[in-house]
């Protein structure tokens, strides 16, 4: 990639929060057989949606937790079969997408320029909070991706802030996708008691994501004190959450909105996009 590559503002891509589901479910029979269905139809729409191709992706996965902030920077990484307890099958998929350590490369120097401490990790390989999402949004594996962590300490303004270094890539043909969970309370899942709270947070979440820039993140930063805010992500459990955080970030001053919703499991799931 070449950083001093001109795109024109017509073609700056928008920013992505994606749900990735649960585990592989979008390649196994799931009780009921249809439940990701919608969720699956989504994915696959997204590709089709962007003003152009992407010349690369960064994602921020909600699987991936360092104390600083680390990016992938190998050129063919592999697999993380991160998920326990499912069919072998689901151990054997693929998604050969190459990386770009160049780009691998940019982004540390970006998050430096911003005071954020970043180094690359020339060996990880993409968890399953990457591949899963990215087999249906871009299933041909011809992409280059370069897989971005959060930072353990699950601040929400650091988050928006990481967000808001790697903003210029987007200019630059890349998409940046957090992807994560808007609900992951994994008691919840499956619980009829939850569908009003995932509503509630959902509603809320929503709210805040197409709100004025400025509101937007204020409110963001401050998603603890949201209804059923703890309900929907326990304690030092928001590491679905905060893939949105970076998203919202890197939007700088452009609008926020929902662009798809499902019930699974008895819970309001939802992705939003900034453009």
């Amino acid at each position: 990639m070449n950083e001093h590559t001109t795109i024109t503002p017509q073609t700056r891509m928008p920013t992505l929060f994606v749900p990735h589901g649960a585990g592989p479910c979008f390649f196994m029979e799931w009780n009921p057989i249809d439940a990701w269905d919608a969720m699956a139809a989504f994915l696959r729409s997204v590709g089709g949606t962007l003003p152009q191709r992407p010349r690369a992706i960064v994602l921020i996965s909600g699987h991936w937790l360092e104390p600083r902030v680390m990016v992938t920077a190998n050129a063919r990484p592999g697999l993380i079969y991160d998920y326990n307890g499912f069919p072998a099958h689901t151990y054997a998929l693929e998604y050969p997408a190459p990386g770009d350590p160049t780009l691998a490369a940019r982004l540390v120097k970006l998050l430096g320029e911003a005071g954020i401490a970043a180094g690359e990790d020339g060996q990880r390989g993409y968890d399953h909070g990457t591949f899963i999402p990215l087999k249906l949004m871009f299933a041909e594996a011809d992409v280059p991706v370069v897989q971005l962590s959060l930072q353990r300490d699950l601040d929400a303004a650091t988050h928006l802030a990481i967000g808001r270094a790697i903003a210029p890539l987007r200019d630059e043909g890349v998409l940046i996708v957090g992807s994560g969970m808007s609900f992951h309370n994994m008691r919840g899942y499956g619980d009829p008691r939850f569908a009003p709270i995932s509503d509630e947070f959902d509603q809320w979440l929503s709210d805040a994501v197409s709100a004025p820039a400025s509101r937007r993140e204020a409110l963001l930063q401050g998603w603890e004190q949201a209804p059923s805010a703890r309900l929907c992500h326990p304690p030092r459990g928001e590491e679905h959450l905060l893939p949105l955080m970076v998203a919202a970030g890197a939007a700088a001053d452009g609008a926020g909105r929902k662009v798809f919703t499902d019930r699974v499991m008895h819970t309001t799931l939802s992705a939003y996009r900034f453009d």
